[in-house]
């Protein structure tokens, strides 16, 4: 058990112990098991108090049903997840709308607000959920990292990107370059050679999705949810005003702006996810450090 000692055991630093070994069978029934306690013992908190809104941002990989992995989520599935929280009362926003509304500049948002995101470029945006998508009129953020476009058969194309936000319900933001893992990044390079990595992967990605897709990004996933302060200061430099990273939490103005939290849909524990969302048994955080993710403080 020593590597739990490096981590704050809250709710969101467990989670980022998931994304570390998400595939281990041992430690997915871990999860599990937290889950499934966390659902029960979580205060609940309002979505209808527009002072102190709370809004869960969900966040999807592929759901192509023939690439299987950890992270892969069926098309029925991805539909069925859709109709539970429109049936349940949520309204789906753009994810720009809640981001006015956590800097303070939007008083107010729709009942039960709920944000659709999803991460890399997988193809499998363009042929599964654009369909879905297109159905449920819904808006989604697509984070999207320059060297996966047009890479290979499993990842969107720049053309069908372009496509994507031409539809005018996919909006294209920023994950960084190649997706690193910044902690192992930093192990292994000289602090000069670092900088320069960090200056490729949050200032020269912005820059190309930019120039390529004729758009601003304004907003940054981290990769794996891994940042520092270090990092969140090199963003705010590069032009990002918000950024998102991975925890059970729903994201609301006692975040710090460049740490908002994700729900992220990994198909084993949908359930308990949503169990969670729809139960809005999600902590507020007081400010205090307490709601940062885990692999922040092991970056430094």
């Amino acid at each position: 058990m020593m590597l739990m000692n490096q981590f704050d055991l809250s709710a969101s630093c467990s989670y980022c112990l998931c994304l570390e070994f998400i595939e281990h069978g041992a430690l997915m029934r871990f999860i599990y098991l937290f889950l499934a306690v966390l659902t029960m013992s979580l205060p609940c908190v309002s979505f209808a108090d527009n002072n102190h809104l709370s809004i869960p941002i969900i966040l999807y990989h592929n759901l192509n049903p023939n690439v299987p992995g950890s992270m892969t989520v069926t098309p029925q599935k991805f539909e069925a997840n859709l109709k539970l929280l429109k049936d349940s009362g949520f309204t789906f926003i753009p994810l720009k709308q809640a981001v006015e509304y956590l800097q303070g500049k939007r008083a107010t948002l729709p009942p039960k607000p709920v944000v659709v995101t999803a991460d890399d470029g997988w193809e499998s945006v363009y042929t599964y959920m654009y369909p879905i998508i297109k159905k449920f009129n819904i808006p989604v953020t697509l984070f999207i990292y320059p060297e996966s476009i047009s890479s290979g058969k499993h990842f969107l194309s720049w053309d069908q990107l372009k496509e994507l936000k031409n539809t005018g319900l996919f909006d294209i933001q920023g994950h960084t370059y190649s997706h690193p893992n910044f902690k192992v990044a930093k192990k292994k390079l000289s602090p000069a050679a670092y900088e320069q990595f960090v200056q490729k992967e949050l200032f020269t990605s912005k820059k190309i999705l930019e120039d390529k897709m004729g758009i601003k990004v304004t907003l940054l996933a981290w990769p794996f949810g891994i940042y520092n302060e270090y990092l969140e200061q090199q963003a705010e430099k590069a032009g990002y005003t918000m950024a998102f990273t991975i925890g059970y939490h729903t994201a609301n103005r006692s975040f710090k702006p460049m740490e908002q939290p994700r729900f992220m849909i990994v198909d084993k524990l949908a359930k308990q996810t949503f169990d969670i969302i729809l139960s809005s048994a999600t902590p507020k955080s007081n400010g205090n450090s307490k709601h940062q993710v885990a692999v922040r403080t092991s970056v430094t």
